[in-house]
């Protein structure tokens, strides 16, 4: 669902970049709660994972893809708040590095595809939380449904800002319908491997997933024919487990799936821009800023192979975004224990 130059106008645009300056803002400071020894390193690597996984469209209809948008995993696996930076960061090497998503059009696409996701999908998943009975299961359902959820909404908030800044002359019933209808077979696929991804780190280390903390529930004792809840446990020293098991299986994991499965993706036009061709959005593009970059297109200049060429393409673009994010979650995590002093790993919530 990336945004081209040329989609939206200028004054909308700009807009759209103060309110996404905006939240970036609220949630460097929001990501300072969320953040700690444990996860800021794998927030890195959540982003470089988002990359990757973007590279994978898959069919979703007659000449028509989807990819993963992340706000939802991104959310639930570190927070709301780091996740917006998540996304943002992806974003950002995406438009900059391999001209995917215009330039002018960057605050339209972290207001997208970074807020309107994060926020809807954590809405949807604390909601559901709460009502589910408190198991690692029902975190995997809640995130399901939080994913199938946030690509529509994230194609409803296109549709809004089209209706304001759109370059072309189309029918906003006619646009909404066709981005509503695809993003929805889209958002199954967001929501598939949203609910793989979180239910495999829950398996292994349901203490790294944000959205799974506070799942245990109290054991009744029977007392004189009532039940009372029983002394609680001695919590584990978690801050004590490493994560650098599950951070090199994630990292390797990306770039194999960007070095090497992408080459097998599909290659039809995604939800936006098929929707753009059929309707005619697409009509005042603009080429891109970074078309010259030697990545651009997801391809690395002057090598003919294209399976080498896409390969090394990603792995290069995980390798940065993981450098990227990392720099910026341990900046985050270390502002705050500039500004706290330290501090032990935050006490899980309840779900």
């Amino acid at each position: 669902m990336h945004v081209p130059d040329g989609f939206i106008d200028a004054p909308v645009s700009a807009a759209a970049g103060v309110v996404a300056a905006g939240a970036v803002a609220v949630s460097l400071k929001g990501a300072r709660r969320e953040l700690d020894e444990r996860t800021a390193p794998l927030a890195g690597l959540v982003a470089a994972f988002i990359f990757a996984v973007q590279m994978l469209n898959f069919p979703v209809a007659a000449g028509t893809s989807g990819h993963l948008l992340g706000g939802a995993l991104a959310a639930i696996l570190v927070g709301p708040y780091t996740g917006v930076l998540c996304v943002s960061v992806v974003l950002l090497m995406q438009g900059v590095l391999f001209a995917d998503g215009g330039l002018t059009a960057l605050g339209v696409n972290i207001t997208d595809m970074a807020v309107v996701t994060t926020v809807v999908a954590y809405a949807v998943f604390r909601g559901l939380v709460k009502v589910l009975p408190r198991t690692r299961r029902s975190v995997t359902v809640a995130s399901f449904v939080a994913a199938l959820l946030s690509v529509p909404a994230a194609a409803i908030a296109f549709t809004l800002i089209y209706a304001v800044g759109g370059t072309t002359d189309v029918a906003i019933g006619k646009v909404a319908t066709a981005m509503i209808g695809v993003h929805i077979l889209i958002g199954i696929g967001e929501a598939a491997i949203t609910a793989l991804t979180v239910g495999a780190v829950i398996a292994v280390r349901p203490d790294l997933v944000y959205g799974a903390r506070g799942l245990t529930v109290p054991l009744k004792l029977r007392v004189n024919g009532e039940l009372v809840d029983a002394p609680a446990a001695q919590p584990q020293p978690v801050a004590a487990r490493s994560p650098r098991k599950i951070w090199i299986t994630g990292l390797v994991t990306s770039l194999v799936l960007a070095g090497f499965v992408s080459f097998y993706a599909s290659a039809s036009p995604d939800g936006l821009e098929k929707v753009a061709q059929d309707n005619g959005i697409d009509k005042k593009t603009e080429e891109h800023a970074s078309s010259d970059s030697p990545l651009a297109d997801y391809g690395v200049k002057d090598i003919s192979d294209a399976r080498l060429s896409g390969g090394l393409a990603g792995v290069i673009g995980v390798g940065v975004t993981v450098v990227a994010g990392s720099a910026v979650f341990w900046a985050v995590h270390r502002r705050r224990t500039e500004d706290t002093g330290p501090t032990a790993v935050p006490q899980q919530e309840t779900v």
